[in-house]
């Protein structure tokens, strides 16, 4: 048995002049480009980043490894042959997601100067699998040559055990101990005693039985026959229960995809007569699939990999807002697991506060010895309204009171965090301030160090009063009351909608910024406006708060060129303070953030914005690998002939990304629902020029479905149902 104490033993800290130590838990290291491309399967909570080769650890600049509970079980797997690495013919992940396919052959092999085997002889197909915390791999050989062949294939392997914080960049001055053991001659145990208590294994199982073995590596002697195969299967298992799993991959892989074909059964299927969009489309519902994890409460999705693979509030919120219309369940699975871990005490370490919503749950070993205050940590400022504006949309899209019934108090008690704790100087808008020192610095969807700021490039000093924020309680207001007035509770409902209509006079009064034509960013602590142009203003119109006139002044700010980029609408106009387009929060292009704005433009009747948004994420998402959206790219300008630039550290997939096609579909058909009437409306419905038809299948309310094709033709379209399934109607409504 061999150990390591890993006592110092730092990777790169972060760059020195980041304004506050304490915001170096948001921050993620670059440093160098990923020298080969990368790949992520995910099952539940664990996931595995590969690069195109199916290597861990074998070339620089990415998050290799496979991880679980956010910590690091493998960090090196490295495969040789004649201690040689392969060559790359093709790296491919099927369409559902589930499996990496990577094709491999031999380079020129020799032995003592003496020339032994020509390149491409050998054909190295390697798969890989993750399935209920197993990673699986085959590795299959074929001799194409004309002569037995013996070559030895070897595997290099490791875990250094660290914790995803640390895997971004954060500094630890003291970690525990790892220790390693051949326990079989087909299998090695790495075991970790973190400095938290808690004991966490991998274990390697190879099948063969290796011809060597030990604590670091498996090696072969492959006999290759002219024509014929061999396999070696590789199962790496995080903290493993009782005896070891059975190698199979095969039977694995038919399982997992059954258990995904039984999580969606009721969800809408989208076709389209543009083939490059039903790649986005498909690729898309693909990554929202492995993204989503079935917990206790039901099915949440994960924010994205490999940063984000965990339950965060905002991004599961929007997420369910932006599929409420194609798969209404992924919003009850994010309503009850919030619900479920509501805060009912004050922490200030944590910023939680009685009624107030997580933003982010961790289970490292750095969350468990609070080197970071994430294990369950609700510093964000907007999850809380977010969480009443989904429940309340839930409601209208499903008529599922049983549910909301259920989220009630949960409901009650964000709305009294609302007036109460979210707003300590009572002037009618929520703020945040962090209450400890580990928290985060700013709490919107914007959480840079630096997102927040003045006109002149000064950084806002708290509390801060972010411009979308009030917006989301002024829907969320409106949204319950209307639940509130079917329960039969008008005094409450009135009471609801009049604190809505009140909010939005004084925040008119307080925001709009008449010489920008658009509303401040935010108010800082002395309740000066941040007179900043920013996409903020656009989820502004999201929530219905803006009046119409200021809404169409709004709009044609954001398609101007300092905003449209020609693939989307940046973070913050060019020309502004700190605009740079190669920024996280200042001045990039998130997909997210556009279908926001997109679905905001719609309930303006600003259909042709909707269809200029529509088309440059499209038409980004065209030039991407595997027609992903990722969670941001950069804001540069479009430029012919060229596709979009990448942001290097991005997330992808990113669950906001992935659902933006389809809120971008909802945005321009103008789909409403109204169970208690028993319809389905279109409202200015609208198809993009890329797009001649689209079909809707089992667009579903309640019990009751359609089938519905939508045909374009010049400015307008046609709808025809195909097919009915129960009490429902389609109504088409035009300009109100």
């Amino acid at each position: 048995m061999q150990s390591d104490s890993h006592e110092k033993k730092p990777p790169v800290e972060p760059p020195a002049n980041l304004d506050a130590a304490a915001e170096a838990p948001s921050y993620i290291l670059a440093t160098g480009p990923a020298a080969r491309p990368r790949r992520t399967l995910k099952y539940d909570d664990s996931f595995i980043v590969l690069d195109s080769h199916g290597d861990v650890g074998a070339s620089m600049g990415g998050p290799d490894g496979l991880f679980h509970a956010d910590t690091r079980h493998l960090s090196r797997l490295e495969l040789s042959l004649n201690e040689f690495q392969p060559l790359l013919l093709g790296s491919n992940i099927s369409d559902d997601n589930a499996i990496l396919t990577v094709d491999l052959t031999n380079p020129d092999l020799f032995f003592d100067k003496r020339f032994i085997l020509a390149k491409d002889t050998v054909h190295i197909l390697r798969t890989a699998f993750l399935w209920r915390g197993v990673a699986y791999q085959r590795v299959g050989l074929r001799n194409y040559g004309a002569r037995r062949l013996v070559v030895r294939l070897s595997f290099a392997f490791d875990s250094d055990f660290a914790d995803l914080f640390e895997v971004r960049g954060l500094r630890r001055e003291k970690r525990g101990v790892i220790f390693r053991e051949a326990i079989a001659p087909d299998r090695v145990a790495l075991t970790y005693q973190g400095l938290d208590g808690k004991l966490r294994h991998t274990n390697l199982t190879f099948a063969p039985v290796p011809k060597t073995l030990d604590v670091a590596s498996a090696s072969y002697a492959v006999d290759l026959m002219p024509g014929r195969t061999r396999s070696i299967f590789l199962t790496v298992d995080c903290n493993p229960v009782g005896d070891p799993r059975p190698l199979q991959l095969f039977r694995g892989v038919r399982a997992a995809r059954r258990e995904l074909k039984a999580a969606t059964p009721d969800a809408t299927t989208v076709e389209t007569s543009n083939q490059i969009f039903n790649e986005v489309l498909c690729r898309s519902m693909a990554d929202l699939h492995m993204l989503t994890t079935d917990t206790p409460e039901g099915r949440y999705p994960y924010a994205g990999t490999p940063w984000y693979s965990t339950t965060f509030g905002r991004d599961g919120l929007i997420t369910a807002m932006q599929m409420l219309w194609i798969d209404p369940g992924v919003a009850r699975g994010v309503l009850k697991r919030l619900a479920a871990y509501q805060a009912k005490t004050t922490d200030p370490e944590a910023d939680a506060q009685p009624g107030k919503i997580l933003h982010e749950m961790r289970s490292g070993e750095m969350a468990a010895l609070h080197e970071i205050p994430f294990g369950l940590y609700y510093g964000g400022v907007d999850s809380t309204p977010l969480f009443v504006l989904l429940a309340g949309l839930y409601f209208e899209r499903t008529g599922d009171a049983e549910t909301l019934a259920e989220l009630w108090p949960s409901i009650e008690s964000a709305l009294q965090w609302i007036d109460g704790s979210g707003d300590p100087d009572r002037d009618g808008f929520i703020e945040y301030e962090r209450a400890g020192p580990q928290g985060l610095l700013n709490q919107g969807w914007k959480d840079s160090h630096d997102a927040i700021f003045h006109s002149d490039g000064s950084i806002a000093k708290g509390p801060i009063a972010l411009c979308e924020v009030q917006g989301y309680v002024f829907a969320a207001k409106r949204a319950i009351a209307r639940y509130a007035r079917w329960t039969g509770q008008e005094v409450y409902s009135g009471r609801l909608e009049l604190e809505a209509k009140r909010l939005a006079e004084r925040f008119e009064s307080a925001y709009w910024c008449a010489d920008l034509q658009t509303y401040a960013l935010a108010l800082d602590g002395a309740k000066k406006p941040c007179r900043v142009r920013t996409s903020n203003a656009g989820q502004v119109l999201f929530t219905g708060i803006a009046s119409a006139e200021r809404a169409a002044h709004v709009a044609k700010d954001l398609l101007g060129p300092q905003f449209f980029s020609g693939w989307g609408i940046r973070t913050v106009a060019s020309g502004q303070s700190r605009y740079n387009p190669m920024s996280y929060h200042n001045g990039s292009i998130w997909p997210h953030d556009n279908s926001l704005i997109a679905l905001g433009f719609a309930r303006y009747n600003q259909q042709t914005a909707v269809e200029r948004v529509f088309t440059a994420l499209f038409e980004a998402a065209s030039y991407m690998e595997f027609r992903r959206l990722p969670e941001l790219f950069c804001g540069l300008q479009r430029a012919q002939g060229r596709g979009p630039t990448l942001y290097p550290v991005a997330c992808s997939p990113q669950a906001w990304a992935s659902a933006t096609p389809f809120a971008l579909l909802a945005a321009s058909l103008g789909l409403e629902f109204d169970p208690q009437a028993g319809e389905i409306r279109m409202r200015n419905p609208h198809l993009p020029a890329s797009l001649d038809e689209v079909v809707l299948r089992r667009l579903r309310l309640g019990q009751a479905s359609l089938d519905v094709k939508i045909r374009r033709h010049k400015g307008d379209v046609s709808v025809e149902v195909l097919e009915s399934r129960g009490a429902v109607q389609l109504a088409i409504l035009h300009a109100r």
